[in-house]
């Protein structure tokens, strides 16, 4: 995956089967937006084989401009907020909720920041050693990288709910390990992530079916 047009046009079929399996198993709608992440994966690993079209010349250079604008949107701005948010509302505890709360608003301080730069300043698109590199100016650095890294990840580990912290940790370690080996196209190796995560979600949702769904009869 991760390195032409095919690999992530059939990485993101996986990724949407696993998407509808796991969407399969709601049980109440709250549930609902964590449970979709999966299928978002599939649809951001779809757009992405678009910029390798337009990249490699099948498409016009303007397709590849205008999906890689979608994939970095997604990718940075959106699921920072998306990841964190769909953690709370799946959390059954008032009490962790709070403590989850943090996150989701330093996920959406985050997310119009990097709306604002992929508005602000132009982001090149070119491929280096077989991946896509997305570079936009405002946030290919170090304190976004880890107000990233908090945000998507932090949330989880506050969760009741066991499965959410493996996830939380596995999510860590590979974004961890993906900055460390191939920071330079850390935006793209998402595909690679993005696989492992989303089979880790719709095992936990089919882990916890027991017990789910949970009751929310408390306010944040």
């Amino acid at each position: 995956m991760c390195f032409s047009a095919t690999a992530n046009f059939a990485g993101s079929a996986v990724l949407g089967a696993v998407g509808v399996a796991t969407l399969a198993e709601v049980k109440h709608r709250r549930e609902l937006l964590f449970a979709s992440v999966p299928l978002l994966f599939a649809i951001h690993q779809f757009t992405e084989g678009f910029v390798w079209l337009g990249l490699d010349g099948r498409l016009p250079t303007l397709v590849a401009h205008d999906a890689g604008a979608a994939y970095m949107l997604y990718a940075q701005a959106l699921l920072p907020v998306l990841l964190p948010l769909g953690v709370l509302l799946f959390e059954p505890t008032a009490k962790r909720r709070r403590y989850m709360l943090p996150f989701t608003v330093l996920g959406i301080a985050l997310g119009l920041y990097v709306l604002w730069a992929l508005a602000a300043y132009p982001t090149q698109v070119f491929i280096e050693k077989n991946s896509i590199v997305y570079i936009n100016p405002a946030t290919h650095h170090g304190l976004v990288a880890s107000v990233y890294v908090v945000v998507t990840c932090g949330s989880l580990f506050f969760s009741k709910v066991k499965d959410m912290i493996v996830f939380g940790a596995a999510n860590l370690l590979i974004l961890l390990i993906t900055m460390a080996l191939k920071e330079y196209a850390f935006t793209s190796i998402w595909c690679a992530y993005a696989a492992i995560a989303s089979m880790i979600i719709w095992f936990g949702f089919r882990h916890s079916r027991p017990s789910r769904p949970f009751e929310y009869k408390e306010a944040l």
